[in-house]
């Protein structure tokens, strides 16, 4: 499985850098990060194979962002923590974790546990990874991965980018409302500045239409936005 990248999730740096050596050596690609906050929008936004992740960070703690990744996303989940309560090891499988393991603990069964948590997550059915397939022409948007594919290629978005996106998607062929589109995406509640979805429309059209050379997203002048077939 040499080749997987894989997100150590931990702020004590010298157990990260252990770590981040030890699986280099082993043909991984590694990246590390030791802010709770900054590792969730980390996880969301890139593409990793699997996640180490540590339960005392600053920001957030292992625990809520297991929960929230569990939210929107299945990419396997290996929780790393000192604390070996029973109760701590419960909480962080109910609440999605594919795997935890206590410190400290030899490496080569860290890598055993890596090796089968990506053994189960690629043995998933590819219906059942993919969830609901979402299509406009040569687009495709796979729900359950959060991942967009224009042409087979992949299209790297940042969450509010894909939100953006799908609402588009799935209500194509009707043109949407900024409103409409600020209440979706950015919530009920938000009040900053309604050119936040032209903003991000110029994101999406760089990333999509620009690159791919054909026309997805489409403006009605003084009414909003859509995607048409």
């Amino acid at each position: 499985m040499s080749g997987n990248k894989v997100l150590i999730v931990e702020d004590e740096r010298h157990i990260a850098r252990f770590l981040q050596m030890e699986l280099e050596h082993e043909g991984f690609v590694i990246a590390t990060e030791s802010n709770g906050q900054r590792a969730y929008e980390r996880i969301v936004q890139e593409n990793y194979d699997l996640v180490l992740l540590d339960v005392m960070l600053p920001d957030m703690d292992g625990f809520t962002i297991c929960k929230k990744i569990r939210e929107v996303m299945n990419v396997p989940i290996i929780m790393l923590t000192a604390r070996d309560e029973i109760e701590d090891k419960v909480n962080g499988l109910d609440l999605g974790a594919d795997d935890y393991l206590t410190k400290p603990f030899a490496i080569q069964e860290l890598l055993a546990r890596m090796r089968a948590c990506m053994r189960k997550h690629n043995s998933m059915p590819k219906e059942a990874e993919q969830g609901e397939v979402l299509s406009v022409k040569n687009l495709k948007i796979y729900t359950a991965r959060y991942e967009v594919e224009v042409n087979g290629e992949p299209v790297e978005l940042t969450k509010t980018e894909y939100d953006l996106l799908e609402f588009l998607v799935r209500n194509r062929r009707n043109i949407l409302s900024r409103d409409q589109i600020l209440s979706k995406v950015w919530g009920y509640d938000y009040s900053g500045d309604t050119n936040v979805v032209d903003v991000y429309i110029r994101y999406l059209r760089a990333k999509i239409d620009d690159r791919f050379g054909e026309k997805y997203i489409h403006t009605m002048r003084g009414v909003g936005y859509g995607i048409k077939d």
